[in-house]
């Protein structure tokens, strides 16, 4: 089979373009983070790969989890991805789906690793440089690591700053050793 996220990469696409044309992309992400966080329960997944059930079946029963929460266009795109036996691949659809929707709202989420907490007077400095580096607007989400002895690890997509005090001694040391 081929990789998810080549399989879901024109189902996303598709979806956005709709729901950007509808003016309901944040509701379709609600919706398509909700299908694929039931896709992922195990029970589910279960029922979703059986080969004893048809395609129909299989939408049907992510159909019944999602009653109530789904307007008709995600169930039509649900009904679609179980006729093509993709249901599978609905996390890798939602992650692209996200990544879409960043890309067109320009928002990037970023992920702040550091030794200690930082105060909210750190945290809108770090967000007003990042915002100006990267050009788009910042979504940060801190954790808090206390082996790192100081400084920070900054990851937004597949970029990362690693301005940690652990990270300039290990540069030190590979530096020693060469």
């Amino acid at each position: 089979m081929a990789e998810l996220s080549t399989i879901a990469r024109p189902y996303a696409k598709a979806a956005f373009e709709y729901a950007l044309d509808a003016q309901t992309v944040s509701e379709w992400a609600s919706m398509l983070d909700f299908v694929a966080q039931a896709v992922s329960n195990d029970k589910v997944a279960a029922l979703i790969t059986n080969p004893a059930l048809s395609s129909e079946q299989k939408g049907d029963v992510v159909l019944k989890v999602g009653e109530g929460h789904l307007v008709d266009k995600v169930q039509n795109f649900i009904k679609l991805l179980a006729r093509n036996n993709r249901l599978e691949a609905l996390p890798a659809i939602r992650q692209r789906f996200d990544v879409l929707k960043a890309n067109y709202e320009k928002t990037v989420d970023v992920e702040v690793t550091s030794a200690m907490a930082l105060s909210d007077d750190q945290l809108q400095r770090l967000t007003d440089k990042l915002t100006t580096k990267l050009g788009r607007k910042v979504n940060i989400e801190t954790q808090v690591d206390s082996s790192m002895i100081g400084g920070l690890v900054i990851r937004a997509g597949d970029m990362v700053i690693d301005g940690s005090i652990r990270g300039k001694l290990n540069k030190l040391s590979e530096t020693l050793r060469a």
